[in-house]
């Protein structure tokens, strides 16, 4: 795990805002992140494949670890998804693993008037059907106040997608 980096106008850095930890898991680095794709991909109806769309990010959020409000998709053409070229994230995929504190809260579409259970899954649509971002995805990480927190999501990309 290293410290997780946000897209901030061309390159990724560190931000105050984000305070976690996180690793990016291939589905050929074990046969349990293999089965977690494919079942992913059988639920959504999605192309979970690269470059359709980015490998498994398990992220840990120790004591004090948050992420502010934001959003998944690109707000700026400048972003750094797009030198991937393949498209805007257009759905996420969140899900909660573990947490130690009572509230485990991870808002959402919008800040905290949503928390899932632990082994639960998320999934929600980041772009609307013309390509736009989608205001109402608005969501964050609330701030660990007891132990820690474990998630794992997967971001989907436009390409790829477009007879699914």
């Amino acid at each position: 795990l290293q410290r997780s980096v946000v897209a901030s106008g061309e390159k990724q850095q560190k931000a105050e805002y984000r305070i976690s930890k996180s690793a990016w898991l291939k589905d050929t680095a074990d046969p349990v992140v293999r089965a977690l794709e494919l079942r992913m991909a059988a639920v959504t109806g999605l192309d979970l494949r690269p470059p359709y769309a980015e490998y498994l990010q398990v992220v840990n959020y120790g004591l004090g670890g948050h992420y502010e409000p934001h959003f998944d998709h690109a707000t700026s053409r400048k972003s750094p998804l797009y030198r991937m070229k393949s498209g805007n994230r257009i759905a996420t995929v969140m899900i909660y693993v573990s947490w130690t504190q009572p509230q485990g809260c991870c808002g959402v579409p919008n800040p905290c008037p949503l928390s899932a259970p632990q082994n639960a899954a998320l999934f929600w649509w980041n772009l609307r059907r013309n390509g736009d971002g989608d205001g109402d995805t608005l969501h964050a990480g609330c701030p660990v106040l007891a132990g820690d927190k474990w998630v794992a999501n997967k971001w989907i990309h436009e390409h790829g997608q477009e007879f699914r």
